[in-house]
């Protein structure tokens, strides 16, 4: 399989191992040049991402709030430890305020509160976080699949076949996505009722629907790399050793465009998670029974003033769902590439100080050796 030597960008066919000899910072953390150069580029990458503090943090945070929600009121038939389901009514407590507290520490019955007919917040939001992280994974998967197929064949074959591609993800990419993904949540919507399939289906159909219709940018990024990778010297060696065309996609070239796709699959993610709160916000996407993100933000924004805590906690939950997967797709991308840097402003001022001392001895000396008599 060919893929880029220590040192070497996906993405970055003009890098090369000497110019990556070069710089120092092409290591891996807290190893010498000899060390980061026998280890493969899964470990390499491995090593640059677990040494990202705010990657690994974010990538903690991600994962219990996905434990959380998935634990708690459990999915499908399988139960959680939570006593309340979000259909369950009851007695209004407290006016149905939250009774999760710190002084003293206490969680209470409803520590997210309640809504007006006495359905517990926090069954309800960690509902919505489920069905809001399904669809996220679902458009991840999708939209990386045919950008990833749609790119590469373009990028590839070139001639008609290329032509043909990228025109059609021009009309798509020109088209707003909010409109597209109103009218699939929409049809998403429709189709289920006919159906007669349980209205939770809508999230998986949604997914797809959003999916099918968010990869033209990945595909352009996918393009631009084939383009690119198919013309370097260990592809036409392929070609000259009998290498068929599926082959050389899937030995050589896919394996260093893998970079480039992870990265751009979780800015995926993380946009899709914000869409689709937008449709259930304006009525196109998960519908009752059932709830999500967004629409219980939506179905509590009356009581922002009144009862902030309805429309605090779903937002909480998305800003940190959108916000970890941010950073973890940071650190991938400066995992993958190994030339980025973090700046660092106390080695910089230290690495400046040399500079100047010597600029200064250098300027003593041409005063001093204009002023020598002659």
């Amino acid at each position: 399989m060919s893929q880029y030597f220590p040192g070497q960008v996906p993405g970055d066919p003009e890098s090369t191992v000497d110019e990556a000899a070069d710089d120092r910072p092409h290591t891996a953390p807290g190893e010498t040049p000899e060390q980061t150069r026998g280890r493969s580029q899964g470990q390499l990458v491995r090593r640059r991402f677990l040494h990202n503090t705010a990657a690994v943090v974010s990538l903690a945070a991600l994962t219990f709030v996905v434990l959380l929600s998935v634990t708690s009121i459990g999915v499908g038939p399988v139960p959680g430890w939570w006593k309340w389901d979000p259909t369950t009514t009851g007695p209004l407590l407290a006016g149905g305020a939250p009774t999760m507290g710190l002084d003293p520490l206490r969680i209470g019955d409803h520590p997210f509160g309640q809504d007006n007919l006495g359905r517990d917040l926090f069954a309800m939001t960690m509902q919505g976080t489920q069905y809001s992280l399904l669809v996220m994974f679902i458009v991840g998967v999708v939209a990386g699949l045919v950008g990833t197929v749609v790119g590469g064949v373009a990028g590839y074959f070139r001639g008609l076949t290329e032509a043909v591609l990228m025109r059609l993800t021009d009309v798509i990419i020109i088209i707003p996505l909010v409109i597209i993904a109103a009218l699939l949540g929409k049809m998403a919507s429709e189709y289920v009722r006919r159906q007669g399939w349980p209205t939770s289906a809508t999230v998986v159909v949604l997914g797809l629907l959003i999916g099918a219709a968010s990869w033209p940018a990945l595909a352009r990024l996918v393009r631009g790399e084939f383009l690119s990778l198919r013309e370097r010297e260990f592809v036409d060696a392929a070609r000259l050793a009998g290498a068929s065309s599926g082959r050389i996609i899937f030995r050589h070239i896919l394996p260093n465009t893998v970079g480039v796709i992870t990265v751009n699959v979780t800015l995926l993610m993380s946009s899709a998670i914000l869409l689709e709160t937008a449709l259930s916000y304006l009525g196109f996407g998960v519908q009752a029974p059932d709830w999500s993100l967004g629409r219980l933000i939506s179905a509590n924004q009356t009581a922002f003033v009144t009862r902030p805590w309805l429309f605090w906690w779903p937002g909480v939950f998305i800003v940190t769902i959108a916000l970890t997967i941010n950073f973890v797709g940071d650190g991938l991308r400066d995992a993958f590439d190994p030339r980025q840097r973090k700046f660092n402003p106390k080695k910089a001022r230290e690495a400046a100080l040399p500079a100047e001392d010597a600029a200064e001895r250098t300027g003593s000396t041409a005063v001093a050796g204009d002023g020598a008599p002659r």
